[in-house]
């Protein structure tokens, strides 16, 4: 690093010590127009004014740029070439990726009992600066300070909410045990999709999903047209007591999943699914009815309890049936909050086991804070423009 680069450098860093968050924004304008100029330098393999048989091309000053971030804007300059060479610095999108891996990282090293020492050594090479363990220390309490605040917000008025639960391995009083992590998201009036909150239960029994509904009921969670979940117990009877006038709809995957115990012989299962598929994918409720009567009356000798079943169940999906159709597609199944599971499962997986119920929370809630920072600040989920919400 020239003597240049390293006194802008410092100058980011003393802003931040002078101004602490307030300099933040300061601080990130300078550290990324020098990180462009840094690249610019690699792909024209000379520096401004250096001559060099190894030459690509030759700079060629630069150009504003507003840039929006979670700091706010930033007036960045953006360096330009001429010559036979393209260039744009990856930087920009680089430095929202690190962000977003610089946290998860941090809870993933916390929780798995990584010493700060071996921590600091990390950060130094993915941030380039000398950082000491008490940093590191406080770093840690922050990011637990920042979780905390996150799942505490205030929530406001959401149109549609989908909930489910996924379970690890957790230590508890020298045991080891599963712990069923809560999950709830949810579609805003604009059509933004959120996670409105998480939760780690010794288990899905309804007195912990209640509490769970509560707390987002406390926080201001409102305007609820429909719910969607598994047929689980203990949720179904801990929305009936918190939510109970909102409309549920039982997952459209679920029931063609929990239909194959009740198959007498495997070769059925394609039909079976194919059937229920066409019932619950209906026009709307009197053809659903219409075929799912028609279909009961088809498995009632060679299928009786898959006909008594699905006489008792699939009516449990038909809540959907109530929304525009342009809607029913993407709300009649959990795969929204499965997808969000299954990233879930990805991080949690090189761990294994968790110390405790504690360190389970913080990497998933750490997860799904940059998850729904993602979906707000991106495009709508679903189009609610001449749809009855």
């Amino acid at each position: 690093m020239t003597h240049k680069e390293f006194n802008k450098l410092s100058d980011a860093v003393k802003i931040v010590a002078d101004l602490g968050f307030d300099g933040l924004e300061e601080a990130l304008t300078i550290v990324l127009n020098e990180a462009m100029q840094i690249e610019r330098n690699r792909a024209l393999q000379a520096t401004p004014y250096e001559r060099t048989a190894e030459r690509l091309g030759y700079a060629n000053g630069f150009k504003p740029k507003r840039v929006k971030s979670r700091l706010g804007e930033l007036d960045l300059s953006i360096p330009q070439v001429r010559g036979d060479i393209e260039f744009y610095p990856s930087s920009l999108e680089k430095g929202i990726r690190s962000e977003r891996a610089l946290k998860i990282a941090l809870a993933e090293m916390y929780i798995q009992g990584v010493s700060t020492r071996k921590v600091t050594k990390v950060l130094e090479k993915m941030c380039g600066l000398q950082i000491t363990s008490m940093e590191v220390s406080r770093a840690m309490k922050q990011l637990d300070e920042e979780l905390e605040k996150w799942r505490n917000r205030p929530l406001g008025e959401v149109a549609f909410m989908q909930v489910d639960a996924r379970y690890e391995k957790v230590r508890q009083e020298g045991s080891v045990v599963s712990a069923a992590v809560l999950v709830a998201v949810g579609v805003k009036k604009d059509g933004k999709r959120t996670v409105l909150g998480t939760s780690v239960a010794t288990s899905e029994a309804e007195i912990h999903w209640r509490n769970f509904f509560a707390d987002l009921k406390q926080r201001g969670l409102h305007g609820l047209q429909m719910i969607t979940s598994d047929a689980c117990y203990g949720i179904r009877g801990a929305l009936q007591t918190v939510y109970g006038g909102v409309p549920w709809t039982r997952c459209h995957v679920h029931l063609q999943r929990n239909s194959f115990a009740y198959i007498p012989k495997r070769d059925m299962k394609e039909e079976v699914a194919r059937k229920i598929n066409d019932i619950l994918t209906a026009p709307d409720r009197e053809e659903a009815q219409r075929l799912l009567d028609k279909t009961v009356l088809f498995y009632e000798k060679t299928a009786p309890k898959l006909s008594s079943w699905m006489e008792s169940n699939i009516p449990e999906g038909f809540a959907v049936f109530s929304l525009h159709p342009k809607l029913r597609r993407k709300l009649r199944s959990t795969n929204m909050i499965e997808r969000l599971n299954r990233e879930i499962k990805r991080r949690t997986r090189v761990s294994t086991l968790f110390a405790n119920e504690d360190s389970l929370l913080r990497l998933v809630s750490a997860i799904l804070m940059e998850q729904s920072e993602e979906w707000e600040s991106g495009k709508s989920y679903l189009l609610l423009d001449g749809c009855e919400v």
